[in-house]
């Protein structure tokens, strides 16, 4: 891989990671525009943990507020505790609706759904669901404290769906949050958070094409150097951009893009093409 290739793939990792567009489906396009096929899953799990990484420090002080008053709770039975406990739970139960469902639904997605086609309708998809949840759902005003265990197994089964691909993972947890009368504030921040076990435990089930040295040989260190760095900065830059953009304006205009994106996907590649994910 060259260093030119490792900084796009890094670029497009990190913007669209968190964005509600779909990262899978950028990479495999950027893929198909570059000519590169990722060797195995190390590679693209290599630059999820850049991601994570991101979202980590970005949100250091919620997590550790998190932690803190989900251990504190065993012995401080407050209302500060109580909360931060019962959201660590939810954290838990919807990455294990996640984890459950997704190993049982990747053994039913075949061949037909690793097509351009398939990833065009699934980014389709998304954009309608975003419509739906801004124009036709109104947005509720509970917070971290008013969550029930209903609102994790909603988000949960939400981000289930993100194993087809082209549905964004970041796009169904906010839009089950949003559904489950979460605020915009309370969403975006448990979709944030939920990201880090979701991705880091894709990444433990995927560990062997991360550490078998394939990587290493096909793609560089040096590539792997630059295309973590972009990942990481860029990854960092979504985080940032996408919590004040949703302050301004509506998700609407992700909608928009995901049609055009699907539109680009579906009559300007390879609709024969079986991708491997």
């Amino acid at each position: 891989m060259s260093i030119i290739e490792a900084l796009i793939f890094g670029i497009v990792q990190g913007i669209t990671e968190f964005l509600p567009i779909s990262s899978t489906a950028h990479i495999v396009i950027t893929q198909i525009l570059l000519g590169y096929q990722f060797p195995g899953f190390g590679f693209e799990i290599f630059l999820h943990l850049a991601s994570i990484l991101a979202v980590v420090i970005y949100f250091r002080k919620d997590l550790l507020v998190v932690i803190t008053g989900f251990l504190g709770y065993f012995a401080d039975r407050s209302r500060d505790n109580r909360t931060q406990f019962f959201f660590g739970i939810y954290i838990i139960v919807a990455t294990m609706i996640t984890g459950v469902l997704g190993l049982v639904l990747e053994d039913f997605i075949g061949a037909s759904m690793k097509t351009p086609p398939f990833i065009a309708i699934a980014l389709a998809l998304t954009g309608l669901f975003l419509i739906i949840i801004e124009r036709f759902v109104k947005y509720g005003n509970r917070t971290e404290k008013d969550m029930t265990f209903k609102d994790s197994i909603i988000v949960g089964l939400g981000q289930t769906l993100a194993v087809f691909p082209g549905i964004s993972r970041s796009g169904a947890t906010l839009v089950a949050a949003l559904f489950a009368g979460l605020s915009r504030d309370t969403a975006v921040r448990y979709s944030f958070l939920l990201s880090i076990p979701v991705i880091l435990g894709s990444s433990v089930l995927a560990i062997g094409d991360f550490t078998d040295g394939a990587m290493v040989a096909e793609v560089g260190i040096a590539a792997l150097i630059v295309s973590f760095i972009a990942t990481f900065i860029f990854s960092w830059l979504g985080i940032v951009w996408l919590i004040d953009f949703l302050k301004k304006s509506k998700l609407v205009y992700f909608a928009i893009y995901c049609f055009a994106a699907a539109i680009f996907v579906y009559f300007f590649l390879d609709n024969s093409m079986i991708i491997e994910l």
